[in-house]
């Protein structure tokens, strides 16, 4: 069992990867066509309306987690007839979702407008883009999408990596037609319903191909149900200040500071999410290895789980974050020129956004991992409130500064202290939290040192162009893997971690296992 979860992570972990390269490199030149070729507020618009769509996404929310969580036991005891039942029962919750989005979208597009401040560009309407933005969210609920859970809790993501691929490539070719010869941006949506479409139908096509005998037939007993409907209660409430977390800043940019300001601030939120996706494609390749693992495993087998995947992944997002530092600047004044880039203030409050967003993604794995929804259904809720609290307040008076500072208070105040109690408190034994929690601020101390390294190195370079940029890469990814090499290599976890990466690579990389 264990080296099959290996397997399934290892799978997943590679074709995720490939595909979050894929669609991060590939959006990147659509990203660059429409600026170039149609204009700075069309990104603006996009950045807009994905927002939007988060915060309609609200039905959805705790569904696929509950479901997911629910075939880990009936899976590993081999349990058709209750695969069969929470296929059916995921079908109908599915479909009255896409119809909840569908209403309450409707109810919403009178007031679109009201989210934009200042001009749009000419012979566009916002509620005809409004509304093919709403149609292609509405049918990737009611087209088979319940079949995913089936790839998600078999840890057969991999599948849904390589539709994605070959059906993106489509897409975004006939996109690129759109922007560059047509400059149609109706076009432009038009083919991303088509595409979502597409993706659906050939998941569910492939999906019944590999589990030919599941299909969404049967009934859960009342007891059962009633257990899923409080899971999925109690992940509405937590999910729910996720999105608005996430999709406050947006929405708040746009109504406040204009739609020019939105596409700068998303250029750079462009390529941290970029990367935040990679590593969620490596959370998520664990995660159902993790929640079988709680299922079978011990208390103190887990908590070592733990204590490895935290010191890989944090080395992994201590290096982005010194890279970030390091190399925004030069890489955007190449990208989309100097008048379009930030102050390195905003930079820097950015980076910190992003290690404290990593860090409550990763312990957010352990805990929907773990089931423990009911403890912390409270906590993203407030966290949300506070940050769009702040939003509203700061935006009045120090612009995009308020935005971010308003995400970092709720991001390092709330999310962080609250999902390491609620971990420690029902996951593990208590009394392990404070060597835990050495390891953690390590890390953080570790982190800032590199930072702080790097900038005093680069502060006087006077470098320009393509020279600048590779001067900034070599020493923002060398000296934080110099420095957490220096620190870390005694540590236990370390010897963990390359036991399991060596394991994984069945010992084929000299330069790991001879540390």
């Amino acid at each position: 069992m264990v080296k099959e979860r290996t397997k399934n992570a290892t799978r997943n972990m590679i074709f995720g990867i490939l595909q979050r390269m894929y669609h991060m490199l590939v959006p990147f030149f659509m990203r660059t066509a429409m600026i170039y070729f149609m204009g700075v507020q069309y990104v603006g618009l996009n950045s807009l309306f994905t927002s939007i769509l988060q915060v309609l996404n609200l039905a959805e929310l705790g569904v696929g987690s509950a479901m997911v969580y629910s075939m880990y036991k009936p899976i590993a005891e081999d349990d058709k007839d209750t695969i069969c039942a929470l296929m059916r029962l995921y079908k109908i919750y599915y479909r009255v979702i896409g119809s909840a989005i569908a209403v309450v979208g409707l109810g919403v597009t009178p007031f679109i407008p009201c989210l934009v401040s200042g001009s749009i560009p000419e012979n566009l309407n916002l509620h005809i883009l409004y509304l093919l933005n709403l149609a292609a969210t509405v049918f990737s609920y009611w087209l088979f999408a319940y079949k995913n859970s089936l790839l998600m809790a078999h840890q057969r993501t991999d599948v849904t990596s390589k539709v994605s691929i070959a059906v993106g490539t489509v897409q975004y070719c006939t996109q690129f037609l759109a922007i560059y010869i047509f400059k149609n941006y109706y076009f432009y949506l038009i083919m991303a319903i088509l595409s979502q479409i597409a993706n659906n139908i050939v998941t569910s096509n492939i999906v019944s191909r590999m589990y030919p005998d599941y299909l969404p037939k049967g009934k859960l007993s009342k007891k059962v149900t009633r257990s899923i409907n409080g899971r999925i209660k109690d992940l509405f409430i937590a999910k729910l200040g996720g999105v608005v977390l996430n999709s406050a800043d947006t929405i708040v940019i746009s109504a406040f500071l204009g739609l020019t300001l939105l596409a700068v601030y998303q250029n750079y939120y462009f390529i941290i999410s970029s990367i935040c996706g990679i590593m969620e494609t490596l959370l998520t390749s664990i995660r159902a290895g993790l929640g079988n693992s709680y299922v079978t495993e011990s208390r103190e087998k887990n908590y070592i789980d733990l204590k490895k995947i935290t010191f890989m992944f944090y080395w992994l997002i201590g290096m982005c974050t010194c890279c970030f530092l390091g190399v925004f600047q030069p890489f955007m004044e190449l990208w989309v020129g100097e008048s379009f880039l930030l102050p390195f203030s905003v930079v820097v409050l950015l980076c910190v956004y992003f290690y404290l967003y990593e860090t409550t993604r990763l312990l957010n794995v352990f805990k929907d991992a773990g089931g423990v929804w009911h403890e912390d259904r409270f906590r993203p809720l407030i966290s949300a409130l506070v940050n769009l609290s702040l939003n509203l307040a700061a935006v009045k008076y120090i612009g995009i500064y308020g935005i971010v500072l308003s995400t970092i208070v709720a991001l390092g105040m709330i999310e962080v202290p609250w999902l390491l109690r609620n971990i420690f408190t029902v996951m593990y034994d208590s009394s392990l939290f404070n060597d835990y929690f050495k390891m953690f601020v390590s890390w953080i101390v570790a982190t800032v040192f590199s930072c702080a390294s790097i900038t005093v190195l680069t502060y006087k370079v006077t470098l320009s162009g393509w020279g600048a940029f590779a001067f900034f890469v070599v020493v923002s990814v060398l000296i934080p893997n110099i420095v957490f090499l220096l620190l870390m290599h005694r540590k236990e976890e370390f010897k963990l971690s390359i036991s399991m990466v060596n394991r994984i690579t069945h010992n084929k990389l000299p330069i790991i296992k001879n540390l």
